[in-house]
């Protein structure tokens, strides 16, 4: 039964103590804290958060945790409501490996969990570090998405072991947590590919909750299948292939993941950003976006694979399409200037005019930029107009990258551009302070009061 995988996992996510946490760790959890919650908030009128949050409190509990947009659910369905909104606008912060991941995803269980047992905000932190960690530490071991399996199966094991940490398990509970979750984990890659429906923003909620389900069930005695790795028909034989775990422990202050996590400056898929912040740029150039005749996108294999190559992504017909097509975000950011809901409405889906930009989008694999990730997301984008002229510009460190990150004003801004529309102003202060002072913050739970109810 011996798994050294699922032995230096559990034995890291119970390991790890706050008080060991580099500064920068410690601040960078409280900026994630800060961009989670002014995702979810920014979530709050959309169709599948609404859905999610009306399922959770359906569920009677006489305790429970506090749910994004008002009520009480079990602390399973409040990590997958809760996670539906973090997620749900495409918004929230990416890492980039052999596997993309959005390890912001993970403060869902974190909070549901963190709030059941009375964690403070310290504690929150130490558990949301070793999610971060584990899910980051796995997307560099082995891609899952080139055998058909998507990203958030990684999601059940790191919110599992971070909830077993804030509910105090043993070792071997632990253990069997992490055998049940991962165990029932497998999700298909089949929820990013094609037309994009809204379980793409939901599949990682649904990871949450499967890894905090297994952990109350272990918490209570209940045994899971093991070796979870190694054994015959486990996760390396079935999911991952054979992998070995990068150094997971003694960590020094440069080697934490956290903070080598990136922050989305707009609302759409990760490895669009630089050619969004291209088109930005080119925009001012061109003056009348109507004197564009052609564009073309110079990208890395990934982006291709991911956002660049479906039919669909030339003619979205959904919001997930389209924060998923490169060529639209590009299209449309040239446009209108911007990239918010606005331009995932159906009305700009329809628009002819966009449409027939979109369709005048060519998208290229170059090798050599290629070669640039994922230690960046290299676009370079050329806009042929009207006159003949062409217009050229490639950036690799879009805003928010970890190589180009957002002060703590940007990423003010970016909150306040997300809450305040929904909140207004005076809630959205509270709110912030709140949220800017998680480490010190006694009972962080306490903000979904704050935001209040909203909505059915």
């Amino acid at each position: 039964m011996l798994d050294e995988t699922t032995d230096r996992l559990v034995d890291f996510a119970l390991g790890v103590r706050f008080k060991d946490l580099p500064d920068r760790v410690i601040d960078e959890a409280r900026r994630r804290w800060i961009d989670a919650v002014g995702c979810a908030i920014g979530a709050l009128d959309e169709p599948a958060p609404e859905i999610a949050r009306r399922v959770a409190r359906n569920a009677l509990v006489s305790s429970g945790s506090a749910l994004f947009g008002g009520g009480r659910s079990t602390l399973d369905l409040a990590a997958f409501s809760n996670g539906v909104h973090i997620r749900y606008l495409d918004c929230n912060d990416t890492y980039l490996s052999l596997e993309p991941a959005h390890p912001s995803d993970n403060w869902a269980a974190v909070a549901a969990v963190g709030e059941h047992v009375n964690a403070n905000g310290e504690g929150w932190i130490a558990a949301a570090a070793v999610a971060y960690e584990i899910q980051c530490r796995l997307c560099d071991s082995a891609s899952i998405r080139a055998r058909g399996w998507d990203h958030t199966t990684y999601g059940s094991l790191s919110t599992a072991l971070a909830s077993a940490r804030l509910l105090g398990l043993s070792r071997d509970q632990a253990k069997h947590a992490l055998g049940i979750a991962g165990t029932t984990s497998a999700a298909l890659r089949l929820t990013r590919a094609g037309e994009l429906s809204m379980w793409k923003g939901c599949a990682f909620a649904h990871a949450a909750r499967n890894g905090v389900f297994a952990a109350t069930l272990a918490e209570a005695g209940m045994t899971g299948p093991a070796p979870l790795f190694s054994g015959d028909m486990g996760f390396y034989q079935q999911i991952s292939g054979p992998f070995r775990l990068n150094k997971l422990g003694g960590l020094t202050a440069d080697e934490w993941m956290l903070p080598k996590t990136s922050i989305k400056f707009v609302p759409a898929e990760y490895h669009s950003q630089s050619a969004i912040a291209a088109a930005f740029e080119l925009r001012k150039r061109i003056g009348d976006p109507k004197r564009i005749v052609g564009i073309e996108i110079a990208t890395f294999k990934t982006a291709v694979e991911i956002i660049g190559k479906d039919p669909e992504k030339w003619r979205p017909r959904t919001r997930e399409t389209a924060d998923h097509s490169l060529p639209y975000c590009t299209a449309v950011a040239l446009v209108d200037g911007e990239i918010t809901a606005r331009q995932f409405s159906q009305a700009r889906l329809s628009d002819p005019a966009l449409l027939d930009l979109v369709a005048r989008t060519k998208v290229i694999e170059d090798p050599k930029l290629t070669a640039g990730y994922p230690s960046g997301i290299p676009n370079r984008i050329k806009v042929s107009l009207d006159d003949g002229s062409i217009h050229e510009l490639e950036i690799a460190h879009p805003p928010g990258h970890d190589k180009n990150p957002l002060g703590d004003e940007q990423l003010e801004a970016k909150f306040r551009g997300l809450a305040e529309p929904i909140l207004g102003g005076p809630k959205t202060d509270a709110i912030l302070n709140r949220a800017a002072s998680l480490p010190q913050d006694a009972k962080p739970h306490e903000i979904f009061s704050l935001i209040g109810d909203h909505g059915s």
